[in-house]
């Protein structure tokens, strides 16, 4: 993996921006330590800096030209099939300067052109230059494994793999109100928007081709329902096998040392089994919390390294080694996000990286395979059960309840209250409700009260097939949440990290399989388990889900109340005129009250805010 970035000067002028595209080398050196370069042609110049991984001479070094010398291609991400399509090439008469799977990539276009896009299994930010005509094209993978921003005016487009390599090119920032409100209510913001006005992250599956100035935007994928009622559940379940095998497979490629992921949930004990049958020796890594076992699932993770023999690594870390991790996540975000297992995700890449340069994780296994809480709650409630009828009519008591998520039976009570006002509502407006995670009642731009965002759609209607809340988070959840997380907080720390559950080959095949092969009264994951039963203990197939959280309510009471006072006082907040400072006292005095509700996490959701609003704005 590593960082791109490149502009298309509309005046054929891009040598003017030879200073910002080596700032913007800069800023990304952390995704890619290992080499850098810049090319400049007419109205185009490209940056690339590298995390080197396959072909790791400098031969494989971007910006990467084809042996004709017409083509120019930045690349971030990794293409697993190379080695297929490379025979392919080489047997129409293509020549190679390396072995790298960058300059596969690039002679799949110049052979293709943009349907090369649909031939290809991998993860991938790219833009390819064909100097011939002036062209630009940029795309982004399937899923949105791989981030791409980009920016764009009279004058000039400009890319890259994060905001903070946009901005060196003068770019006005102002707050986008849209995207701050859905910020306020997911704890991120969703592709195209960004928290900057005329910056947007490119959706996954698309791509922008630039040519004589005229911009277009194409999709080239989309995950589409497709259900197939004549497959049996038996004959599912081997397919499914079949597939992620073959994904676990060709990820292990590497030039470099390999390892997983393995906190002991399922999801992570299943790519470590598979990977162990194709690796002697794998490296798998485990993060456990000093004096915080509500959170510490080592005992599960040695259950899987002890069966499959892995060289087995545990960090446990101490409260301060997670308290510093919180200032390095908050000091590189770009813009506001407010998943706080961002924290626990960089430090175990951080210590990860200091054995190899790529793990493997079981990222996406939920959204496709039905796993979350949420999933189960979105199941009973479109059964429309009596028993639903009795906890709606119990709402106004399960309001008066004490409730907090850090507390075993009121994180109960506040479940039963967001399930039974969520029962109450339609398909699309309880989706909306369940993905949310507070109420936005402390905003002086409240612009925003429904699923119905400007001209954006996030994720499209859910009908009572279950199939379609999984396709509304792998649309909406999967690449805006949990991938950029991954992505963003691994790479701070030059890590690569491969998603075997994301093989397009597997999204689509579960996708033509009926809601019910995937969930039902009794299981969650149904097909999965059974699919790879064999390879996992009993304990690790039955275990509850389990979050990778950490203790935001402790630290928001104790270590990091020094961030609160200065950050969300009334004189900074009324200064500011975003936020009312009356609602948001409430909300901090609610914090230390026995019926904390989701004050927790609405203040962290507040203080990343401020955070990263005082880095770039004052």
């Amino acid at each position: 993996m590593c960082g791109i970035c490149g502009v298309l000067d509309f005046n054929n002028n891009a040598q003017k921006w030879h200073n910002q595209l080596l700032k913007s080398n800069e800023l990304l050196r952390h995704r890619g330590p290992n080499s850098s370069g810049i090319f400049i042609h007419n109205n185009v110049g490209l940056a690339h800096t590298r995390l080197s991984v396959i072909d790791t001479s400098n031969n494989g070094n971007q910006p990467l030209a084809d042996y004709s010398d017409n083509y120019v291609i930045v690349f971030n991400g990794e293409l697993y099939d190379y080695k297929t399509h490379r025979k392919d090439l080489e047997n129409k008469g293509y020549k190679f300067k390396s072995d790298s799977d960058t300059e596969v990539l690039l002679n799949l276009f110049i052979e293709h052109g943009e349907s090369f896009l649909n031939l290809i299994n991998g993860c991938f930010a790219l833009a390819i230059y064909n100097k011939a005509n002036n062209s630009l094209l940029i795309a982004r993978d399937r899923f949105g494994i791989k981030p791409l921003v980009y920016y764009s005016d009279y004058n000039m487009f400009v890319f890259a793999s994060e905001i903070k390599a946009v901005l060196p090119f003068g770019i006005n920032k102002k707050i986008n109100d849209e995207a701050l409100n859905l910020y306020l209510h997911l704890n991120y913001i969703p592709a195209p928007l960004t928290i900057f006005e005329n910056v947007y992250k490119l959706k996954p599956g698309h791509y922008v081709k630039i040519t004589c100035n005229k911009f277009e935007t194409v999709q080239y994928y989309k995950t589409k329902i497709t259900t197939n009622n004549k497959i049996s559940f038996d004959e599912a379940s081997e397919h499914l096998n079949v597939l992620l095998n073959n994904s676990v497979k060709q990820r292990l490629i590497s030039d470099v040392p390999i390892g997983t992921f393995l906190s002991g949930g399922i999801d992570s004990s299943i790519i470590t089994a598979v990977a162990s049958e194709y690796t002697s020796k794998l490296n798998t890594f485990s993060m456990g919390f000093e004096n915080e076992s509500l959170y510490d699932e080592t005992k599960y993770a040695k259950i899987i390294a002890d069966k499959y023999n892995t060289l087995h690594n545990v960090v446990t870390v101490s409260k301060n080694d997670l308290l510093n991790e919180v200032y390095d996540v908050l000091g590189n975000m770009d813009e506001p996000f407010a998943d706080s297992s961002a924290v626990a995700v960089s430090a175990i890449s951080k210590y990860t990286k200091k054995y190899v340069t790529v793990a493997l994780s079981g990222d996406g296994a939920d959204e496709i395979h039905a796993g979350y809480n949420k999933h189960y709650a979105h199941y009973l409630a479109q059964k429309n059960s009596f028993k639903n009828k009795i906890i709606s009519g119990f709402n106004p008591l399960f309001s008066l309840l004490p409730k907090s998520r850090n507390i075993k039976f009121s994180n109960k009570f506040r479940q039963l209250e967001k399930y039974s006002t969520g029962i109450t509502k339609d398909n699309n407006s309880r989706y909306w409700y369940w993905c949310g995670f507070a109420n936005n009642n402390y905003s002086n731009k409240i612009l925003l009260n429904s699923n119905n965002y400007s001209d954006f759609k996030f994720y499209e209607n859910i009908t009572n097939d279950f199939n379609t809340i999984l396709l509304a988070d792998v649309n909406l959840v999967l690449p805006n949440d949990m991938l950029f997380k991954v992505d963003i907080f691994s790479m701070l720390h030059g890590l690569e990290v491969r998603v075997p559950m994301l093989d397009h080959n597997i999204v689509d095949f579960m996708f033509t399989l009926p809601a019910d092969f995937k969930i039902n009264n009794k299981v969650q994951k149904n097909l999965l388990k059974h699919a790879f039963k064999n390879y996992l203990p009993e304990q690790i197939i039955n275990k509850p889900k389990h979050g990778f959280e950490i203790p935001v309510r402790t630290w928001l009471k104790n270590e990091l109340k020094p961030l609160i006072d200065h950050y969300l006082n009334k004189e900074n907040i009324n200064k500011q005129n975003i936020f009312n400072s009356s609602e948001i006292e409430k909300i901090k005095n609610k914090l230390y009250q026995f019926n904390t509700k989701d004050s927790p996490n609405t203040l962290w959701n507040l203080l990343v805010f401020e955070y990263w609003y005082e880095k770039y704005f004052s």
